[in-house]
């Protein structure tokens, strides 16, 4: 075992620590793989309740929630040769995180498709976690600046679906909230901002100014809430006070004006639907009314691509851009790569698997075109000519592309065959789904196993387990690759809104039944795993002179009776900083130790 490089002093005596409190402290946050979070059994006496019944969720145990142990896969070998011996971390190359899938929601937006969900089938459409989601996305931030103290993070990787319905105004404050800005998070008239606690305007933490984060552009941030390219109609109601009148969307089609779509009604705490249902409900002696006229607001208008990239460069975070370049947002190409260490030879390939307008299919998921396959493929060559390892980032995963449609040039299939050519490739981050999931990727060729990779779908923000993926990228003493994936539960408060939001989220996982089928699941849906990949011999020599140390800093911060010591690893303590050092055998993050437990040293072990 190797000590970490950063050993502690605590004078617990006069509670001098290494980091003071501050107003706004939290303790350095679990992952899952110390602590889940899993739904409560609900009582087999409990009712069958509407996703919409937000104040019968506590009383019948549907948003109870509970902590529990955590989970670890181990070290997964699927990629790699039989009789493969194994081989243990040597050095640190790359620690980043991964969030996905965040859906920044205008819970007040007239465009939304409440009427698909408010009575169950479609919680994509309508769920109470609507309510708080710029909330959660902050809980997240803080936890991330919490990880950071412990193992910094290289950079952030933000996988796509940033906002929910395309709009301005969702793209602000999902933008602003990671800048650390204050966010008023309603529109129109703002509503209940000084009753209601999801209306309430708040000051978001904002990452930390050392971590540089990458944008990925999802289905969801240019299309009408993930599901059609934005036509006239669509674009004249963004911005009105007058509910969305369609139908259904797959069965009656984009043109049809059957059914009044809803929206949410911020004056209110459970955030109460307004104007739902079908055009007969709302018809007075022959005249078909509106269902309720809303509070317009221009700022809700539906962005296109090239707009969507423009917003990235108003930011005080790093990069301007994060990712995309003005000729990005000039061409519409929402595709990128950078190099996110200097001293790691590895690239960062962020690719647009989304599906254009211009070749649109309703039922289709993933897209690929022709352009932008080529493009993948000049990066993919000149990355493995440069000796570079490489990570993609899609916001769709592999098996969605051409999924669902006749008219994609480049299927599924034809990717995967593509992607095997690479040797270097390490790992396909996704979203999109809305789960965690890990996939081998088995190249045809059992003799090079070096052309495997992993991939690895990442939760969303929004819907239950509400967590986000951190990466390490390893190298072992065998030259061979690890890939440490955890997932994170955002750290919360009770009583905040994001706390609210996960009993919520647990509530609609039991009502949708996605992903928990029964109401006494209570699985945390966190897949957590060392992920092993071999690399070709040239590559292994190569990588045999990089890395950082793999030690993690003690981070020790004062409370009002003493101090906590949070760690990665085991914990030791000393006496004296000579030793003798013991395990502290009882020790989990993060570790108590009161003002009158005298003087000691303290330090974390892998």
């Amino acid at each position: 075992m190797k000590p970490s490089q950063l050993s502690w002093f605590l004078l617990t005596t006069s509670l001098t620590c290494a980091s003071a409190q501050t107003a706004d402290w939290t303790p350095i946050p679990p992952t899952t793989r110390q602590q889940t979070v899993r739904p409560y059994p609900i009582p087999a006496d409990s009712p069958t309740i509407y996703p919409y019944a937000i104040s019968n969720f506590a009383a019948f145990g549907y948003s109870k929630w509970q902590t529990g142990p955590g989970v670890d896969e181990g070290q997964r070998l699927n990629l790699m040769p039989d009789g493969y011996p194994g081989a243990t971390n040597a050095t640190r190359l790359l620690h980043f995180f991964a969030v996905s899938d965040i859906h920044i929601t205008d819970k007040e937006s007239p465009v939304q498709a409440i009427a698909y969900g408010y009575q169950g089938g479609n919680s994509s459409a309508y769920s109470p976690v609507m309510l708080y989601t710029p909330q959660v996305l902050d809980a997240a931030i803080r936890t991330v600046n919490g990880l950071h103290r412990q193992t910094p993070f290289d950079f952030g990787l933000f996988v796509g679906d940033a906002s929910n319905g395309s709009q301005y105004n969702e793209l602000r404050w999902y933008i602003d909230v990671i800048d650390g800005r204050r966010i008023t998070p309603s529109s129109g008239t703002n509503a209940g901002a000084d009753t209601i606690d999801y209306q309430k305007p708040f000051q978001a933490a904002g990452l930390n100014a050392s971590i540089p984060w990458y944008q990925t552009l999802g289905n969801h941030d240019h299309m009408w809430l993930g599901s059609h390219p934005i036509n006239e109609y669509f674009r004249e109601t963004y911005t009105n006070d007058t509910i969305l009148l369609m139908g259904d969307l797959y069965t009656e089609g984009v043109d049809s004006r059957t059914t009044f779509m809803g929206s949410i009604d911020g004056r209110t705490p459970y955030g109460d639907i307004l104007g739902v249902g079908p055009v007969a409900n709302f018809v007075t002696n022959g005249v078909t009314n509106a269902p309720h006229v809303l509070a317009a607001d221009p700022s809700r208008y539906p962005l296109k691509v090239s707009e969507w990239i423009n917003e990235f460069f108003t930011t005080t975070s790093q990069p301007a851009g994060h990712g995309f370049a003005r000729t990005n947002a000039a061409t519409s190409f929402a595709s990128y790569t950078v190099e996110p260490k200097t001293n790691a030879p590895i690239k960062l390939i962020v690719l647009d698997d989304t599906q254009t307008d211009a070749h649109f299919a309703l039922h289709m998921q993933g897209y690929l075109d022709e352009e932008r396959f080529a493009w993948l493929t000049n990066e993919l060559n000149q990355g493995q000519a440069e000796d570079k390892l490489m990570i993609i980032s899609a916001h769709l995963p592999i098996a969605l592309v051409g999924y669902g449609g006749t008219n994609s040039p480049i299927t599924s299939t034809q990717l995967l065959a593509k992607l095997h050519e690479y040797p270097n490739l390490l790992l396909w981050v996704a979203g999109h789904r809305h789960r965690n999931a890990i996939t081998p990727h088995m190249g045809a060729n059992p003799a090079h196993p070096e052309d495997n990779f992993w991939e690895v779908e990442t939760a969303s923000l929004r819907d239950f387990p509400q967590q986000f993926r951190t990466f390490e990228i390893l190298r072992n003493t065998d030259n061979s690759i690890s890939i440490l994936a955890t997932c994170v539960d955002p750290q919360v408060k009770a009583g905040e809104p994001a706390a609210i939001s996960r009993g919520y989220a647990v509530a609609a996982a039991r009502i949708f039944t996605n992903p928990c089928p029964n109401w006494v699941d209570t699985n945390a849906y966190a897949t957590n795993a060392e992920l092993v990949k071999l690399l070709s011999p040239a590559m292994q020599k190569k990588i045999a002179n990089y890395g950082g140390t793999l030690a993690h800093p003690v981070a020790v911060d004062r409370t009002p009776t003493g101090v906590l010591v949070s760690f990665k690893g085991k914990l030791q303590s000393a006496d004296t900083l000579a030793g003798p050092w013991r395990e502290v055998s009882e020790a989990t993050t993060p570790y108590t130790v009161s003002a009158s437990a005298g003087a000691k040293y303290y330090r974390a072990i892998e």
